[in-house]
């Protein structure tokens, strides 16, 4: 750890960029990033052997009285005989195709990969050189993010990776309150180190706070990703914004966009709750979204299962049409969605979440092109239906009608999505109605045609003062329907 925290240092000083946010304001979201809309995030660990309540299993297991904690006993036995390390040679992931993944993802209409590189447990999924607990040396044995990322790379993927790490910090905490296989001394290397107080999450100066140690420890194995495998996102998970982790944030951020330039390449980092200083990376809002539309990019990270991110046998999915709804507005707003999947455990995707793909895909295949590299409009959307903004607001689908409208504009064309126009003939646009140009701002351009996606290409329209109206063949569809508005 020593030999590359110097690594780290002498990148940062030979660098265009250093350790402090002056610095790091020079940064700017590559062109590739802002065309971009739609990923897959991936909850795949040593937490799917279980695969129940959530991925926190191996936190949870070890509150007394908790579900996790009552399951356990009755399923494995006390957790002084059966702890969370003994789920690992189970995870054996004998039925992982990489090649197999990567083209579902391509079929899904995705454009990048964000698989967990190291969750909150500590199971690093790639061949790490600062620990054994890694999948190149258990469990699977083998180099998941890189045989993954290799195979995403030849489908025009994107490649990416998320740490999850400094929440390890505490993770394990609760199995010291009783006889459990955690137990003091713990040290640098072992699996459940350190296992500290676990104090109040949104307290930025919570104790007992991260140490030198162990940030340094964290510094390197993000370090060590960007090295091994060269993402272009890299995604941080929550309590990176604790005061303490901010100095290591800074280095990693210094040395991750030193080494990208090195490359030649463009990179972005994900974060949220003002870890970073904003400018500096992209925010990112978990499962939630903004009611309005932003001059800046973002990203929604979501899961197709309500309940929890990895694979569990009672997994609550959200439907497709849920799903493409979200994107259309976030799309229309300056964002992109990043949506995640839990495979089992085995290394199989379930049909629940391979069928939400599917069908994503087959939207996208038909209205790609009121989403891939769309720009905003000058208005995001129209109707009724308000959005609440915020993360962990969208667990429950909301009751779009005709009226609620997503606004984009690619290759000419305006892009009107209509979220929910099922059993309807008819919509009216009013932000496209023939007003006077004396009047408040509104579209004022020529409307040479009018067509809708998939559906009909030559419906009725006119225009008028309360809007453009158009007539189309019955709509049978739940999904959205783009309608393509070609202007002069």
């Amino acid at each position: 750890m020593e030999k590359y925290l110097k690594k780290i240092e002498s990148v940062i000083k030979a660098g265009k960029y250093k350790d402090n946010w002056e610095s790091l304001q020079q940064y700017r979201v590559p062109a590739w990033y802002e065309k971009v809309k739609f990923g897959i995030f991936i909850h795949w660990g040593v937490y799917s052997v279980p695969a129940f309540g959530s991925e926190w299993y191996s936190r949870n297991m070890y509150i007394q009285g908790s579900p996790e904690f009552e399951h356990h006993i009755k399923t494995y036995g006390p957790h002084k005989d059966f702890g969370y390390k003994d789920f690992i040679p189970m995870f054996r992931a004998e039925k992982f195709d990489p090649a197999q993944w990567a083209e579902l993802f391509k079929r899904a209409g995705a454009q990048y990969v964000m698989p967990v590189a190291e969750h909150h447990d500590g199971f690093q999924m790639y061949d790490s050189e600062l620990s054994d607990w890694c999948a190149a040396k258990m469990g699977p044995r083998r180099d998941v993010l890189g045989e993954l990322s290799a195979e995403c790379n030849k489908r025009g993927l994107i490649n990416c990776a998320s740490s999850h790490r400094v929440e390890h910090w505490f993770f394990m905490s609760h199995g010291k309150e009783f006889d459990s296989d955690i137990k003091e001394p713990l040290k640098r290397g072992d699996f459940y180190w350190p296992s500290m107080a676990e104090g109040d999450h949104h307290d930025l100066f919570s104790q007992p706070a991260p140490t030198d140690e162990y940030l340094s420890d964290w510094l390197c194995r993000c370090c060590e990703i960007v090295d091994k495998y060269r993402p272009k996102i890299i995604y941080f998970d929550w309590w990176i914004q604790h005061s303490a982790v901010k100095p290591y944030l800074k280095k990693f951020a210094a040395y991750y966009y030193n080494r990208a330039e090195e490359w030649g390449e463009e990179v972005v980092i994900n974060y949220k709750h003002d870890a970073f200083e904003f400018g500096t990376a992209v925010v990112d809002i978990e499962r939630g979204q903004f009611a309005e539309v932003k001059p800046y990019v973002w990203q929604t990270d979501t899961s197709v299962a309500t309940n929890s991110w990895c694979y569990t046998e009672h997994n609550q999915y959200k439907t497709s049409t849920q799903i493409i709804r979200d994107m259309a507005d976030i799309v229309s707003k300056n964002g992109r969605m990043l949506l995640n999947i839990g495979p089992r455990a085995d290394g199989t995707i379930p049909d629940e979440d391979r069928n939400i793909l599917f069908e994503i895909g087959e939207w996208l295949k038909v209205n790609g092109e009121a989403i891939y590299g769309a720009k905003l409009w000058r208005k995001s959307g129209e109707g009724p239906t308000k959005t609440t903004e915020g993360q962990f607001t969208d667990g429950t689908a909301k009751p779009y009608t005709a009226e609620d409208i997503r606004f984009t504009v690619n290759g000419g064309a305006i892009y009107a999505i209509c979220l929910n126009m099922q059993g309807q003939n008819s919509v009216t646009i009013r932000s496209l109605a023939d007003a006077d140009a004396s009047s408040k701002p509104n579209f004022h351009g020529i409307i040479n045609s009018v067509s809708v996606l998939g559906h009909d290409p030559s419906p009725e329209w006119t225009r008028d003062g309360k809007g453009l109206k158009i007539v189309t063949k019955p709509v049978k569809t739940d999904k959205p329907v783009v309608f393509k508005i070609e202007t002069d």
